[in-house]
């Protein structure tokens, strides 16, 4: 959101007062996590009495809400500001050391300082290990007003027709933080467009609008800079950005109101943003070793029945095609009725058996929900009656048609609604279901009244943590702890804690490929550790080369699932080589799952995703920073998908020699490299020096890592390497492997 007019003016209708001076800085004990500094910042340099009359102030209050984190609150009016996010990780009891020293003060949270200098000009800066990495400096925190039909807002932002546009503000509250020369931003959410976000404007608003727009499922107001630091902002609202868009030397971002508060985190490196800011809002879960296997949908709007499901399974295993889980899309209920949580028994008139009979297959079931009830489902009236369901301010149900005729929303602010909700789902799971798809969350209207009062606007993004939440629990309570996931597709800052997550609605493409990937990449510099996407593609139906590449791509991830609209993506229905890259991709994941798997718990001990950005794995190397069309597969393996019929592709290996996974032959990196690539392979190399867990078994992938477990050992390295692996079962064990003895 753009609020001036070049370097000098202001947009016509704008009124902007800025924080001219730290007029005085007090020590405080009393703030949210104890010890902090209280900085008055009047909007103009106080010269004499007079000049404190009339004037606005806004006052910053720094305080630390865990190790290596600063809180930073900017209040014009003052408010409880109770709409920001679940912060598991904060204490009141964080190592913090507050300083005030003449006309100087330093509140100091491990590495990580802000430092405040009384007078003028304004200058808040934030110092890790003693070395200035950004700051809040003149004309950087501002108090803005909108005259009547002033316009700042950069269009539209949500599905217009739907409702659930941001809503009309007058005032705002911003911050700028330098941007410094070279310094690149990450993170964001799950976002199309380019990995980095240097020079783009945006918008943190749930929206459907697939992946192939400005919008997203996922928005997360939090980025991670390449100089060590990263960014939260506190806000489950409408969060604007303009990074290096507006003043090309600061990241903007402003909200709403009268109060913004943000952290900064600090690094030094991209990882160490990511360990302390998910330690913050939340680690993931370990997810069951079976999720890691293929999932197999029956697609959206395609005609099905058992019988269908039990032929596209029995055609799997006759072909040697590992099937882990079984997936049935929205038509497994009656249509006008979603949800009603009900088998359509036209075509399923025996649940519990067919779950039966799919369990005797070895195979979990998965089966899709939203948070929708339409007019015609029975539930309906029976969540109005109770009043669950989310009302108009005149206390009627809010309905639409939109997506299902005469729908509503159930009200999760409400806690009987939530238990009403998921004695629903615990029914399914006790016929035998064992995880759920969370479809939508993002269509969430703003001309409502929530149970317990939350603002609408805050609600917005806010509603998908609640949704999934409760489907989570759940899950949890039924399965366990580690034998709960969810699909889910949308998301926002804390959403991490509750996968796996999604891409959502891409085309059939190779264009639309690669920006799911940068997607995913950008959904993993926001924290969130485990993702998937629809292999082939989600509208139409992709060629025979979109399908093959994809599928070498989708099974070269934490989770993989078959899946599309209006047809059916068994790989017999594309050729008979599509069979073979299936087969051959598939078995390949199943020998990797001793590493995959170490590399999911690694990520609900430190946050750090099993598929990273090149970024993440090489900070210090330039050659990886703008990287979007390759990835790290956990530390050690590195994948560029092909993106062409051909097979041509291009891709950066850095400094070291490289080894092929599948060919074992070795390169040299730190440079460009150019190659072509058939349909059953695809540039997927080892880092220098690695050591990976091979496994036993290519037919599934929960089993036991240890039986037969082979260590192999990958040319570049020096010393002894020590290896962790534990099977799904818990147990572990450590080996020491001298990389001398080279297996590759």
């Amino acid at each position: 959101m753009k609020f001036t007019d070049g370097f000098w003016q202001l947009r016509p209708g704008v009124t902007a007062l800025y924080a001219q001076e730290a007029y005085d800085i007090e020590r405080t004990d009393d703030t949210a996590d104890g010890p902090g500094l209280v900085v008055t910042a009047p909007t103009a340099v106080i010269a004499q009495r007079g000049d404190t009359l009339n004037r606005p102030l806004l006052t910053t209050t720094l305080s630390s809400p865990a190790e290596g984190i600063v809180r930073v609150r900017i209040e014009h009016f003052a408010s409880d500001h109770a709409a920001g996010f679940d912060l598991p990780g904060a204490t009141a009891d964080a190592p913090v050391e507050v300083v005030l020293a003449g006309d100087e003060a330093t509140l100091t949270s491990g590495p990580l300082t802000a430092r405040i200098r009384s007078g003028a000009p304004w200058d808040l800066a934030f110092e890790i290990d003693g070395r200035r990495v950004t700051g809040s400096g003149h004309r950087s925190q501002g108090y803005v007003r909108l005259a009547p039909g002033a316009s700042v807002d950069p269009g539209i932002v949500g599905n217009a027709r739907e409702n659930d546009v941001v809503p009309h503000e007058d005032r705002f509250i911003h911050e700028q933080l330098d941007l410094g020369v070279g310094e690149l931003i990450y993170g964001l959410g799950e976002r199309f467009g380019p990995l980095v976000k240097n020079g783009q404007s945006v918008e943190i608003w749930n929206a459907d609008g697939g992946t192939s727009s400005e919008q997203a499922y996922k928005n997360v107001p939090f980025h991670v800079s390449s100089r060590g630091y990263g960014v939260l902002v506190n806000d489950s609202g409408h969060v604007s950005y303009e990074i290096g868009s507006e003043a090309v030397e600061r990241v903007q971002f402003s909200v709403p109101g009268d109060v913004l508060e943000y952290f900064v985190i600090a690094g030094p490196t991209p990882k160490d943003v990511l360990e302390r800011y998910t330690a913050l809002t939340g680690r993931p879960p370990v997810v069951p070793a079976w999720s890691y296997g293929l999932w197999l949908s029956t697609s959206f709007t395609t005609d099905y029945d058992e019988q269908t499901v039990t032929s596209f399974i029995d055609e799997m295993a006759r072909r040697e095609l590992p099937v882990s889980v079984f997936h049935f899309d929205c038509f497994w209920m009656r249509e006008f009725n979603w949800c009603d949580f009900e088998w359509d028994a036209r075509v399923f008139p025996d649940p519990e058996g067919m779950l039966g009979r799919l369990h005797e297959k070895d195979l979990r079931v998965c089966v899709w929900i939203n948070p929708y009830i339409a007019q015609r489902s029975p539930l309906f009236r029976e969540a109005a009656a109770a009043g669950y369901l989310v009302k108009r301010a005149d206390g009627t149900v809010w309905q639409w048609d939109l997506w299902q005729a005469g729908m509503s929303l159930v009200d999760f602010t409400n806690p009987d609604a939530t238990a009403w909700y998921q004695s629903k789902l615990q029914r399914l799971v006790d016929q035998g279901v064992d995880c759920f798809k969370t479809d939508f969350g993002e269509r969430i209207p703003t001309d409502v009244v929530w149970a317990d009062a939350t603002d609408p606007a805050r609600m917005h993004n806010r509603y998908t943590q609640l949704y999934n939440r409760a489907v989570h629990d759940v899950l949890v309570r039924a399965r366990g702890e580690g034998d709960a996931v969810l699909f889910a597709r949308s998301a926002t800052a804390g959403g991490q804690s509750m996968p796996v997550h999604w891409g959502g609605d891409s085309t059939s493409t190779f264009v639309s490929m690669a920006e799911t990937l940068r997607g995913g990449l950008s959904l993993a510099l926001s924290g969130f550790a485990f993702w998937s996407h629809d292999i082939g593609g989600f509208e139409g139906t992709p060629d025979a080369a979109v399908y093959k590449r994809w599928t070498a791509f989708g099974l070269l991830g934490s989770h993989s699932r078959f899946h599309g609209s209006g047809s059916y993506r068994v790989p017999w229905n594309v050729d008979d080589e599509a069979v073979e890259v299936t087969r051959a991709f598939t078995r390949l994941k199943m020998r990797l799952m001793p590493y995959l798997y170490r590399a999911g718990l690694d990520a609900a001990q430190s946050g750090t995703p099993i598929m990273r950005p090149m970024v993440l794995e090489f900070p210090d190397d330039p050659g990886a920073a703008y990287l979007d069309r390759q990835y790290m597969l956990g530390e050690s393996l590195l994948v560029a998908p092909v993106f062409s019929a051909d097979g041509e592709v291009e891709f950066y290996l850095p400094a070291g020699t490289w080894t092929s996974l599948l060919t074992g032959e070795s390169i040299d990196g730190g440079r460009w490299v150019r190659e072509v690539h058939g349909f059953d392979s695809l540039p997927l190399y080892v880092r220098p020096g690695a050591v990976i867990p091979w496994g036993a078994r290519d037919d599934r992938p929960d089993y036991d890592y240890l039986d037969g477990l082979q260590l192999r050992v990958f040319p570049g390295g020096e010393g002894v390497a020590s290896v962790t692996v534990t099977e799904p079962g818990g147990r572990s064990e450590t080996f020491e492997v001298d990389r001398a003895a080279v297996t590759g």
